[in-house]
């Protein structure tokens, strides 16, 4: 546990992927409770579709969340994260 989440911060990161195996980066933040803003508008139609299924099920794997935000852009956080979409 870090030290933020020891005084209640939670840490929400914004990726903007240029190749597939970055989208490893953003499994692996919200295996250690990290929010992540994911931007797939850098890539190409269907490299930024594969990579938002990988993500997806990595992130679904490990209990956590997906949400759509925006066109290309996705938001997958923790399970123990509310997320209020309005």
């Amino acid at each position: 546990m870090n030290i933020g989440q020891l005084q209640g911060f939670h840490e929400v990161l914004v990726i903007t992927p240029l190749t597939f195996e970055q989208g490893a980066e953003v499994v692996l933040a919200v295996r250690d409770q990290c929010t992540v803003v994911l931007n797939l508008t850098a890539m190409e139609p269907s490299l930024a579709q594969r990579t938002a299924d990988f993500v997806s099920g990595g992130v679904r794997a490990l209990d956590g969340q997906e949400h759509r935000v925006g066109d290309q852009v996705l938001l997958f956080a923790p399970a123990n994260v509310d997320v209020n979409l309005s």
